[in-house]
């Protein structure tokens, strides 16, 4: 393996351009930059990151390397590098990168296992491959390992079961977590990037069409309202009781997903699970109807049983849009090969809701250098100061001013003697 993998290194300057412009929308992040370039706090510090190959992130890495870090990264998605931005991280920026869109299931690993070659103090995971990688077929790794930081829900979710069964071998902050990052990320983010995804992908008028959206946690619920607003007769689909009745109170049909395929006419998994839609679902669905998944791993959709139950192989009847045609004679669509269809399709969340989120990774790994030596094997959340801390700079950015407590007021919070 070269030092990196790239499609087309000729693709620089344009990416460089793209970095450019998201970084204008990425304020927090670049305040943080500029004291990172003042203080070094990650000097000498070897940084592997599998995160999502776009603008956003060029100006993460560009972030953690003007604090001193020594970065690689590779594509935490097979479908949602940016060739132009991964040309210009290796070209201008000189950070190496393994990273193809489009590249297939032995490349991505064989990019995961560059990364690693790395030898990293540090992990910075969108869906937990690197620690899983590690602990499975690299464990001659861990000597030298500090610690770690993990964007998505799904990654999470994997460490903390790792964490459970005491497997995790070194300290994850889940940045998912922060409220900076969930709050926004997952619900502004995610509502509006995934429908961009689906209508690059489709051309679809989303008004008067029935949308399922399988989880209402924080993707399903910015998703739900989005597809709302833009006219979709909304359905929601829960195993959890509480976020079921609370989809219900913000006016959305809640019912089960096999009652849901019978009406809906798009489907979007959001869920982190497996065989959300599965191949019994399949079996009543419209004629036409588009499924997709904006959840990290594509196996959201039981994709195998829809061949197994289609004649022949899938038609790609437009781009990222593989069109099964069930031994009914139904045609139904998978979006996106059933990954991320908001990288897959279109160009993932907005660079001004990644900057909270890349803030949160870039201030997390600042903490972990200071305070690894004090960390458990474990999942921990980001601290609550540094949540506050990106709330009170990203107000900052949007001309936005609040209120402060007064001494008064503070005492009367902190006292159980006064009352009415």
């Amino acid at each position: 393996m070269s030092i990196s993998d790239i499609k087309d290194k000729t693709q620089a300057e344009g990416g460089r351009r793209r970095i450019d412009w998201a970084e204008r929308e990425m304020p927090v992040l670049r305040m943080i930059k500029e004291r990172f370039k003042k203080e070094r706090p990650l000097a000498g510090v070897r940084i592997s990151a599998c995160l999502h190959v776009t603008t956003e992130t060029a100006n993460l890495m560009t972030t953690l390397q003007a604090g001193g870090a020594d970065v690689v990264i590779t594509a935490s998605n097979p479908l949602s590098t940016q060739d132009d931005v991964a040309a210009a991280l290796v070209n201008i920026y000189e950070i190496p990168t393994f990273a193809i869109k489009g590249e297939d299931n032995v490349t991505y690993y064989k990019h995961i296992t560059a990364a690693l070659d790395h030898k990293p103090h540090m992990t910075m995971d969108d869906g937990a491959d690197l620690v899983s990688t590690i602990h499975k077929n690299r464990r001659g790794l861990l000597t030298d390992i500090i610690g770690g930081t993990e964007e998505t829900t799904t990654g999470v979710i994997r460490l903390r079961a790792m964490s459970a069964d005491n497997m995790l071998e070194f300290p994850v902050i889940a940045v998912n977590d922060a409220m900076t990052k969930h709050f926004f990320d997952n619900r502004y983010g995610t509502g509006q990037s995934t429908l961009d995804g689906i209508i690059r992908a489709t051309n679809v008028l989303l008004a008067g069409k029935v949308f399922v959206v399988a989880g209402y946690g924080w993707c399903g619920r910015g998703l739900a309202s989005r597809a709302r607003g833009m006219g979709s007769r909304v359905v929601v689909t829960e195993i959890d009781p509480l976020k079921a009745l609370e989809a219900v109170m913000d006016g959305f049909e809640v019912m089960p997903m096999m009652q849901a395929a019978k009406v809906g006419d798009i489907f979007c998994t959001v869920t982190g699970d497996l065989n959300v839609i599965d191949g019994h679902h399949f079996e009543v669905m419209k004629d036409g109807a588009l499924v997709s998944n904006s959840g990290h791993f594509n196996v959201e959709i039981n994709i195998p049983a829809l061949a197994s139950m289609s004649n022949g192989a899938p038609n790609l009847v437009r781009p990222f849009v593989d069109q099964y045609t069930t031994k009914d004679g139904r045609k139904i669509n998978i979006l996106g090969e059933g990954r991320l269809i908001n990288l897959a399709s279109a160009e993932g969340h907005p660079a001004s809701v990644m900057d909270m989120s890349f803030a949160n990774q870039a201030l997390a790994a600042e903490y972990m250098v200071k305070n690894a030596s004090k960390l458990e094997k474990k999942v921990y959340s980001v601290p609550a100061d540094i949540d506050a801390e990106i709330a009170r700079i990203k107000l900052s950015a949007m001309g936005i001013q609040i209120d402060t407590l007064s001494e008064e007021q503070v005492k009367y919070l902190n006292s159980w003697q006064e009352g009415t």
